[in-house]
């Protein structure tokens, strides 16, 4: 591990005047899950290390006029537990997926946001769009846990637990500067990176997620299926997250998002249009999960992720509509 200066400032505009116009320059520190283990890899070297635990302002799960605020720093713990999210099981089933209680109590909404991918190629150096001698890492090398939709170049997959949900929720990422806040929707907030130099997020180097903002919508029918390899800590090879607007048995509107199969959350919108006037059933739920994963192209060792993915829309769709399969 290189060596790095390390502040831990009380308030977020002391810890907004840490930062630098580079990545190089600082890096945001929360629950560590990531970041620690980046830097002892290699991978992330920053100068300095701003550690934001302490900043009250980033914490909380609240009612708002617009809709419910969870700070950056709340813990996967405490979405699981907060009274607030019981509107939104999108959200609490996807935190119920860290099955680890030590990341449970330390990791944090804004942590799992800004994760890096979790691609051994990236881990191991080779940057986000990995070649080697001239040969694509990944469509040369092992794809198994790799994209099957988004195009590329980039074939990671996005690694974070709640954003297909917030994605379908129609939230907002808060963001901060030392110029003042904005407020990115969740489906731009993530990014498709053209080359090694870009992320994957919209977030600057001068910035801090400061929370979430979910969009006070009564009604609305939501849930996260999720497809594991095992029950142990580890990500998931697909998930689906859904939002139905229903009118009487039939669906007005639907938002039907994948995860963990390309390197953004990914809004199958011909699926969602499809249940349009339809009621949810398994015949309705199993076509769209079809429709969902139409335009995939899986790479030489990834083809089973289209067929859970499909269930996983399938499941999820069923889940919030409270309908047995």
């Amino acid at each position: 591990m290189q060596p790095f200066e390390y502040a831990s400032p009380k308030t977020l505009k002391e810890a907004l005047a840490l930062l630098g116009a580079s990545w190089a320059d600082a890096a945001v520190l929360a629950g560590g899950t990531d970041l620690l283990g980046l830097m002892k890899d290699g991978v992330a070297a920053p100068k300095r290390v701003v550690n934001i635990k302490e900043i009250a302002e980033l914490k909380g799960i609240a009612a708002t006029p617009k809709g419910l605020r969870i700070g950056a720093l709340a813990t996967v713990d405490e979405m699981l537990t907060s009274p607030a999210l019981r509107a939104f099981p999108a959200l609490t089933e996807a935190a119920r997926g860290v099955s680890s209680a030590q990341i449970r109590n330390m990791g944090t909404l804004g942590g799992d946001l800004c994760q890096r991918p979790r691609c051994w190629y990236f881990r191991a150096g080779f940057g986000l769009i990995p070649t080697h001698a001239g040969k694509n890492l990944v469509t040369e090398g092992d794809s198994r846990y790799h994209a099957i939709l988004g195009g590329g170049p980039a074939q990671f997959v996005s690694a974070s637990s709640f954003g297909p949900a917030l994605v379908a929720l129609n939230a907002k990422v808060l963001v901060a500067s030392s110029a003042g806040t904005r407020e990115v929707e969740a489906a731009k907030f993530f990014v498709a990176p053209l080359n090694n130099d870009a992320r994957e997020t919209a977030l600057l180097p001068n910035e801090i997620v400061t929370g979430v903002l979910i969009p006070t919508a009564s009604g609305v029918k939501n849930a996260t299926y999720e497809v594991r390899q095992k029950d142990a800590l580890d990500w998931p090879l697909a998930t689906a997250s859904v939002a139905l607007t229903m009118k009487g048995s039939t669906v007005a509107s639907a938002k039907i998002v994948l995860g963990h199969v390309g390197p953004t959350p990914y809004t199958a919108e011909a699926a969602a249009q499809s249940l349009a006037g339809k009621a949810i059933t398994a015949e309705t739920a199993a076509a769209a999960g079809k429709a969902a994963v139409g335009p995939a192209k899986p790479l030489k060792d990834n083809a089973y992720k289209v067929q859970i993915a499909a269930v996983a829309v399938k499941r999820a769709l069923l889940a919030a509509a409270g309908v047995k399969s």
